[in-house]
């Protein structure tokens, strides 16, 4: 079937993004206390919980209770967010650019973000504008791998599942879309993604 739409996620695909950022600073630089804090504080399920809407202060202050001895590392979480954004991903935006340029598909993002935390990524990222519409798992109240969040982006911009390629870094949100019929990229690199598209004759 014909591919005529393409489907980004944002975050390890278009955007680097990485609390490492924060905590390996935080941390002075020991990876070993940094890697234990990530895993067992603030993990990455407990963020993904705000991705689907949950505040971020209430999020913060739950922590603090279970873990008061780590009050000022948990502030810093979503304090120093904007620190965690360390830019764009060049060669997949130079993709995204070429795909749009080429009027042949209509190009939408599927991303968790929290609704709180989005804003600041869209006064960073111009290429954010350039998509026909973005579905934030944030505003949604739901996020990936659930399959309502992928059912709202088919919904909301007429998507024929059969038509459309879904990107993603995370391998369990790809296996959910292909599920629902939408063929899946496992992201890893702009490389590979242009040659993985290149497999459903999409040259750019």
């Amino acid at each position: 079937m014909t591919i005529n739409t393409i489907i980004f996620d944002l975050g390890g695909v278009l955007i680097d993004w990485n609390p490492e950022y924060v905590f390996l600073d935080a941390f002075n630089g020991n990876h070993e206390q940094m890697r234990w804090f990530l895993d067992t504080v603030c993990t990455s399920d407990w963020n993904e919980n705000q991705d689907a809407g949950y505040p971020l202060e209430q999020a913060t202050n739950d922590l603090i209770a279970k873990f008061p001895k780590y009050k000022s590392y948990i502030k810093m979480f979503y304090g120093d967010w904007p620190k965690m954004l360390g830019g764009s991903i060049s060669g997949t935006v130079d993709i995204l650019k070429a795909l749009i340029n080429s009027n042949q598909y209509q190009v939408v993002a599927l991303t968790n973000w929290s609704s709180e935390t989005f804003p600041i990524a869209q006064q960073r990222f111009e290429f954010l504008n350039w998509f026909e519409g973005i579905v934030v798992s944030g505003e949604e109240k739901t996020r990936k791998p659930f399959k309502e969040i992928y059912q709202t982006c088919i919904n909301r911009y007429h998507i024929t599942p059969e038509n459309a390629i879904f990107i993603d870094d995370n391998l369990r949100n790809v296996e959910a879309a292909k599920s629902l019929g939408i063929k899946g990229i496992h992201f890893k690199t702009p490389n590979q993604l242009r040659k993985e598209l290149q497999r459903y004759n999409i040259t750019i």
